[in-house]
């Protein structure tokens, strides 16, 4: 129910007096408040920098093949913090207003192993895109399905898509994933860029295009996460 005040009331609280014990109520409630916004700020404070790498991503194995992308490249860098890291990408290079997807994967040329999907990267006007992500992205980034295999899975993408969602895992014990790919978010974006129409699994609905960067100026087995222990 709404208050309603009598005139009297609100003649007396607009008297100079008052007033001066309204804003001073005022002050000390925005006192409390910001000083309670500085206990929650004191009570989370910024973890620090524990190691730190930096490396560069360049024109994959598929653009290179075709003549296309010739320009692209990433600049990656990981700081660890502890219980997590911080990973920063940069690329450039790239068609321009295009979205792509990021993942972590086991090797870095087809076949690719296994994979994780981090996100996407969207680039600006200028071709220039950057995204930061936070996870695991070190010596112990793994992907493991414990044994027996053959477990259910959920089905999102069915039988009408040309890569449909698997209704089950295999097993496998732990696979480390230390290499970095950037695939075109569909193969329309691709063909833009000069590259085939190849359609690939690479993003959320297992239809991307070619993928256009990786971490192949590293050896197959040493994946520059493997740097950071």
């Amino acid at each position: 129910m709404a208050m309603i005040r009598s005139r009297k009331t609100l003649k007396r609280l607009q008297t100079p007096s008052a007033l001066g014990s309204l804003a001073l109520i005022g002050l000390l409630g925005l006192g409390l408040f910001v000083g309670g916004l500085a206990g929650t700020a004191t009570a989370q404070p910024k973890r620090k920098i524990v190691q730190q790498i930096d490396f560069d991503m360049v024109q994959s194995a598929a653009a290179a093949n075709n003549n296309c992308a010739a320009s692209a490249r990433g600049e990656v860098k990981i700081a660890s913090l502890g219980p997590v890291e911080v990973m920063d990408v940069v690329v450039s290079g790239l068609p321009p207003n295009t979205e792509f997807d990021f993942f972590v994967i086991q090797l870095p040329n087809a076949p690719f192993g296994l994979a994780w999907y981090q996100g996407d990267i969207e680039t600006d006007d200028q071709g220039v895109g950057h995204q930061r992500f936070r996870g695991r992205f070190s010596i112990e980034t793994f992907i493991v399905a414990q044994p027996p295999g053959n477990q259910p899975a959920p089905v999102v993408h069915d039988d009408q898509r040309q890569f449909p969602d698997a209704d089950n895992n295999p097993a496998t014990e732990p696979i480390l994933t230390f290499h970095l790919g950037l695939w075109f978010g569909s193969p329309q974006a691709a063909v833009a860029a000069g590259c085939p129409d190849t359609v690939t699994r690479f993003d959320g609905d297992h239809d991307a295009g070619i993928q256009v960067l990786s971490t192949r100026n590293f050896p197959d087995l040493e994946g520059p996460l493997r740097q950071l222990e």
